[in-house]
């Protein structure tokens, strides 16, 4: 039944539901510290102004509803403080507005809602962590930081928000022409063959009992860093990063190969960084909220955690793929012989980016026996 529904002296109110909570701290109740409510209020650009059944009611919108979509973007409980504003009204609306028109189903607007809270959050905590953190240092004797960040939200609030609009529609174009270009049918948009790469930093646990806190961070921050640039430079796709290990994908197979030795040729040349390994497979995968899934994720994870020090590791499916393309021989033998052949005709011989060694068959964990090439760059 929607609030719509109840009579002027309906049920009572209901005492919680999951609602948005903008504190960092994430308790069940929203914080009455001034400066807090005057950053809330200066952010959000509106005054706490509803219950969540107030705003519910004012959208127009089920209390069971609201309460799945603020979950889903991962606010806190807040009871039935009034916490809400105007802002929150209207993004019911419009996520019930995209559902009733018939754009979303319900399950589809949950997991939009879910996808963009989980992003932001992380990008948020990044900014408030270290972007703003640092800015924020007392500039003369005597200032208090608190006396620092409210000008300093208010004068960088704007441009982050015009330079997140930017960043995301660049990001949606580049993401939507390559799906609709690429996708014969719709099992293609969900469903699609890619190279998938693991990087791995060697012995980082042990390097996590040695070193400070501060200097593990920077280490983490260079390496993802660096992987971050080298995969957007070279045309792929950053997945995700886990601390001593980053996830990218391509879509073909020299993209992906060419990532992974760009990476070990230049983290092999930073004396503070450990050795590294990669492992990509090439095949079908699975694409959920920006994430891959499959067997070919697995095989590539199972492939790093082989693979030799700062050398890169494929599966068959991706050597397979690099001949066709004409990017690594099939066999070296019969490129040798054809390149003495050339030479003697007096014409340019076949040239390759990728050189590619069988190695040794083995059984990897849930995935049976394997047949790994190893890869490198072929000499010029």
């Amino acid at each position: 039944m929607t609030v719509d529904d109840e009579s002027e002296g309906g049920a009572p109110e209901p005492p919680t539901y999951p609602t948005p909570h903008h504190e960092v701290d994430h308790t069940a109740e929203p914080s009455d510290d001034p400066l807090a409510i005057r950053l809330e209020q200066l952010i959000l650009g509106a005054d706490r102004r509803y219950t969540p059944f107030q705003a519910a009611r004012t959208a127009g919108v089920s209390m069971e509803l609201a309460s799945r979509f603020w979950r889903a973007m991962g606010f806190a409980d807040i009871g039935q403080a009034k916490a809400l504003t105007e802002a929150d009204v209207l993004a019911l609306r419009r996520l019930a507005g995209l559902v009733e028109a018939g754009l979303l189903s319900e399950p589809m607007a949950v997991q939009v809602a879910r996808s963009t809270g989980q992003t932001t959050a992380r990008l948020a905590e990044w900014q408030i962590d270290s972007f703003l953190e640092g800015l924020t240092e007392p500039p003369e004797p005597g200032m208090t930081r608190t006396e620092v960040t409210y000008p300093l939200v208010e004068l960088l609030l704007p441009e982050l928000e015009e330079f997140l609009i930017y960043v995301w529609r660049r990001q949606l174009a580049a993401a939507t022409g390559r799906v609709l270009v690429q996708a014969a049918d719709d099992e293609e948009m969900v469903d699609r063959r890619l190279a998938v790469g693991f990087a791995d930093l060697v012995g980082f646990t042990r390097l996590t009992r040695r070193l400070e806190e501060e200097e593990l961070g920077e280490l983490v921050e260079a390496f993802e860093t660096t992987c971050a640039d080298l995969v957007a430079a070279h045309g792929g796709r950053l997945i995700k990063t886990l601390g001593d290990e980053v996830l990218y994908a391509a879509d073909d197979a020299g993209t992906a190969a060419e990532i992974a030795l760009r990476l070990i040729e230049t983290l092999s040349h930073d004396e503070t960084m450990p050795a590294l390994r990669v492992g990509i497979a090439f095949g079908t995968v699975t694409t959920r909220m920006g994430d891959v899934f499959g067997t070919t994720v697995n095989l590539a994870s199972r492939l790093t955690s082989i693979a030799p020090k700062d050398a890169v590791l494929v599966d068959g499916a991706l050597a397979e793929e690099l001949s066709r393309t004409g990017e690594a021989p099939v066999s070296e033998t019969e490129a040798a012989e054809a390149a003495v052949r050339a030479e003697k005709e007096g014409r340019q011989s076949a040239t390759y980016r990728f050189a590619l060694q069988p190695m040794w068959q083995r059984p990897v964990r849930g995935l049976g026996v394997v047949e790994p090439w190893l890869l490198t760059r072929r000499p010029t």
